[in-house]
């Protein structure tokens, strides 16, 4: 056990957006409130100063994230970095910057190298560009089917493999923290304004692999019940998809009862306003799915594709309902499930915030991140 302060860096390409970046700023808050030193390398991005405000520093480098020879000018001033003696354990978070930064650790004599810890944050390409994702002393897994993968795909032992979830901030996920006025600015936002009837929320961007196709379908034969629908999320650039989606819609006589709203900065109000959310991604499985436990915390019961993280996030029939990938008529028949049985989804909703609670937390993430961290420091040679 290594009981002085450390001090770490994590790498990854920017701080825009995303799950990545806000389990990055996670980690960097909980190493700052407990006396460490965290810094974060990135091209910048929108998420910088929230990070700073929390104790973390950030350098910026240019291109570390770009597919582009360019980024390979960042290898000196890295070198310098990690030679100082000023960092103890590098955590790469993406495959570029990742090559990048190995090649300077690697660069140093053994005695001098910080210790490297990577996360696989998905299913990523099988592929030797991928690989250096493996090479971490400790290879962080944020779910089981991630793991598998690992082991499967890479051969990497299991001694080197950690799994930890992701997780939420369980005070910021609690229901008792909503106000009205908060679900009212969540309800205009939506376009469901003072609209009584039960809403499926589906969040997420608006791509293919996400299911809206899928829910769609479902629910051009559940007219006869009362529902609102609402895809909450970044409609894609070029525009092309959200055009066959909206054509889709009408197509099945659903004009009216689906409602399109751009991103919110206040999910835990949007889901308090819902009765039920769907996670209906097709061809490429989430390897987490934040929404599904976002979701759960908020006591909102969770429909979910059988695949990849759900399985582990989901309990079927207890907290939530999973079905066959694309199989929209298997989702109807959940959906019909959960709103024809108010008493039911109620009771599915407490039972996923306990479960939750007990598995999925922030806090959590962060104890079990630093283990890790405490692991590798006391496998480094001394110098």
């Amino acid at each position: 056990m290594v009981a002085r302060k450390i001090r770490v860096v994590q790498v990854l390409p920017e701080l825009e957006s995303g799950g990545v970046e806000r389990g990055t700023l996670e980690i960097g808050c909980f190493l700052a409130s407990q006396g460490h030193s965290s810094l974060v390398i990135s091209q910048g991005g929108a998420m910088v100063a929230e990070l700073e405000s929390q104790g973390s520093s950030h350098l910026k480098m240019s291109w570390i994230g770009e597919k582009s020879p360019r980024c390979l000018l960042h290898l000196p001033a890295l070198r310098k970095l990690f030679a100082s003696g000023r960092v103890d354990i590098v955590h790469l978070r993406s495959r570029l910057p990742a090559w990048v930064a190995l090649m300077a650790v690697k660069s140093l004599p053994p005695a001098k190298r910080p210790a490297v810890v990577t996360t696989f944050h998905g299913y990523y390409s099988v592929n030797a560009y991928s690989a250096v994702m493996t090479k971490g002393q400790r290879v962080i897994a944020i779910s089981r089917g991630v793991a598998d993968h690992i082991r499967r795909v890479y051969r990497v032992p299991g001694s080197r493999i950690r799994l930890i979830y992701r997780g939420i901030d369980e005070s910021k996920f609690d229901p008792r923290a909503i106000s009205r006025g908060r679900m009212e600015r969540a309800r205009r936002w939506l376009g469901i304004g003072r609209e009584l009837s039960p809403v499926i929320l589906m969040p997420g961007r608006l791509t293919f692999i996400k299911g809206h196709a899928v829910l769609l379908k479902a629910l051009a034969g559940m007219q006869e019940l009362d529902w609102k629908a609402v895809f909450l999320g970044q409609r894609d650039p070029a525009g092309s998809f959200s055009s066959h989606i909206e054509k889709m819609c009408r197509q099945l006589g659903l004009a009216g009862r689906v409602i399109w709203a751009p991103p919110y900065d206040d999910m835990p109000a949007a889901y308090t306003v819902s009765h039920v959310v769907v996670s209906a991604t097709t061809a490429r499985p989430e390897a987490f799915g934040r929404v599904a436990v976002e979701a759960q915390a908020m006591q909102r019961p969770v429909i979910a594709s059988a695949h990849g993280g759900s399985l582990e996030t989901v309990r079927h029939a207890q907290t939530g309902f999973l079905f066959a990938p694309g199989d929209h008529l298997q989702l109807r028949h959940r959906l019909k499930q959960a709103l024809e049985n108010p008493g039911m989804a109620e009771e599915m909703g407490r039972r996923g915030r306990r479960w939750v609670l007990g598995n999925f937390t922030t806090a959590s993430m962060c104890r079990k991140t630093m283990d890790v961290y405490r692991e590798v420091m006391a496998e480094r040679p001394v110098g």
